[in-house]
């Protein structure tokens, strides 16, 4: 029979067992977080990091801060994240379609796993590249523009900043036997600058890092890499209304943190950041990027990734891209 003393003990060690993990949830966080961001500062895609992680820390009660790892396609920002400590103080806000489901069919070598070598928290966000020329340009349709690059060939070029718009540039051309030249950028201003300047016959770009320069009309848009028109984006053309029948190309945000990120932090990351996709600001601010909210969670966004990672290995098969 148990004493009284011995009956404390179990009910008090009990009582621990099931109390750690509510309490290391409770106290999440105790410090700042790191947020990684591939793309440089002052970018679109930047101030969108940026936005998430301002309204994540009114959620959590601790300073956000964004770190800028940009290159290589992302896998520098991948990267550190990956080799990052799994404590939840290291989070990922990423096109993780572009990213960790391209990344193995267009590197020949990446130092992570993109599956199983993250925790997937939740999806942000939903977008289609558009394919733009500048609005100087004498084109205003996809024929018009295809004609114009038939004639060209390899003189005509195009640039390519981003794994789904070298993806969706290349699924154009396969589409119609173009042999456009790609020019490839780390800077998305000199990316622009060279298209209005003349340099760069057209792009495939995210509506994020470029809305500005489409909304005053510097640069024309003439289709979208989906299939059918993007609700934030209505006045644009899907592709195959356009004229492209191979491309149907989404492209979507998410939040990853390093594997290992224990389970109550990862709840708790899910809940705040799906608070925030049910705020109506985000959704005005998303539309005026050209991107639909698109919450999601932890099942979720692995399968999705799984999906997505099984596509890129067909689109880039489709639009004959060696990897690098």
């Amino acid at each position: 029979m148990l004493t009284r003393r011995q009956f404390a003990a179990g009910a008090a060690a009990a009582s621990g067992l099931f109390a750690g993990p509510l309490f290391a949830q409770q106290k999440y966080p105790t410090q700042p977080i790191r947020s990684i961001c591939m793309f440089p500062p002052g970018s679109g895609a930047d101030i969108l990091v940026r936005f998430y992680a301002a309204k994540l820390a009114k959620l959590a009660g601790q300073n956000v801060i964004v770190e800028n790892r940009a290159g290589a396609f992302g896998n520098i920002a991948t990267e550190a994240v990956y080799r990052a400590k799994p404590d939840g103080y290291t989070i990922y806000i990423a096109p993780g379609s572009s990213v960790l489901a391209a990344a193995p069919h267009l590197f020949k070598k990446i130092n992570y796993d993109p599956l199983n070598g993250f925790e997937h928290v939740t999806t942000l966000g939903k977008l289609a590249f558009i394919l733009c020329v500048s609005g100087k340009s004498p084109f205003r349709s996809v024929p018009e523009l295809t004609e114009h690059l038939k004639k060209e060939g390899e003189k005509a070029n195009y640039g390519s900043i981003a794994n789904t718009g070298l993806v969706g540039s290349e699924l154009y051309k396969a589409a119609f036997g173009l042999q456009t030249t790609e020019v490839k950028y780390k800077d998305p201003s000199a990316l622009a600058n060279d298209l209005l300047n003349g340099q760069l016959t057209f792009l495939h770009i995210d509506p994020i890092t470029f809305a500005g320069q489409i909304k005053d009309g510097r640069m024309r848009a003439l289709a979208v890499t989906s299939a059918e028109r993007i609700k934030a984006m209505p006045d644009i053309m899907g592709a195959r209304e356009a004229g492209i029948p191979n491309s149907d190309l989404t492209a979507w945000w998410s939040v990853h943190t390093p594997r290992g990120t224990p389970k109550p932090v990862l709840d708790n990351l899910e809940k705040w950041f799906n608070q925030i996709s049910a705020d109506p600001e985000t959704a005005a601010f998303l539309s005026k990027a050209g991107t639909d909210v698109f919450p999601g969670n932890q099942a979720s966004t692995r399968a999705l990734l799984e999906i997505d990672l099984k596509k890129w290995g067909e689109y880039v098969k489709l639009a004959k891209i060696p990897p690098i």
